[in-house]
């Protein structure tokens, strides 16, 4: 069975931008995208830079995927895939995420699908806490 899991509120995210939670000992950054009613989770790990940084990167469009660029390297990963845009052989996992009821959700055993989750899906609940 599908373990989802309670992260936080909608209201805790910023729009246009990341953040970190920590979930079942990941660090896990989300990104909020309100304009495409969109969410995504990766891992919070930059391979290049070797730092949990990935939820302070600056998200954006290239060629029509969504993208986080690394604070510190400034590779460019796929919100959607995890694959690194500069060097396909290099990827960050992924996870599914969603909306529901106004609450964000994770699956860590799942990885994203490859399409962006909306607030129009509906799921179950659980705990945790946001990192500051």
């Amino acid at each position: 069975m599908t373990q989802w899991i309670n992260v936080c509120s909608i209201d805790d995210l910023q729009s246009n931008s990341g953040v970190c939670v920590l979930v079942e000992g990941l660090q896990i950054a989300i990104f909020y995208m309100p304009d495409d009613d969109a969410v995504y989770a990766i891992n919070n790990f930059d391979p290049f830079g070797k730092a949990n940084v990935l939820s302070r990167g600056v998200i954006g469009d290239l060629n029509g995927q969504p993208v986080v660029a690394s604070p510190l390297y400034k590779q460019h990963f796929n919100l959607q895939t995890g694959i690194c845009l500069e060097d396909e052989n290099i990827t960050v996992p992924t996870y599914a995420i969603r909306i529901n009821h106004g609450r964000i959700e994770i699956n860590t055993g799942a990885t994203n699908s490859g399409q962006p989750s909306s607030s129009k899906e509906a799921l179950s609940s659980a705990e945790l806490q946001v990192m500051e």
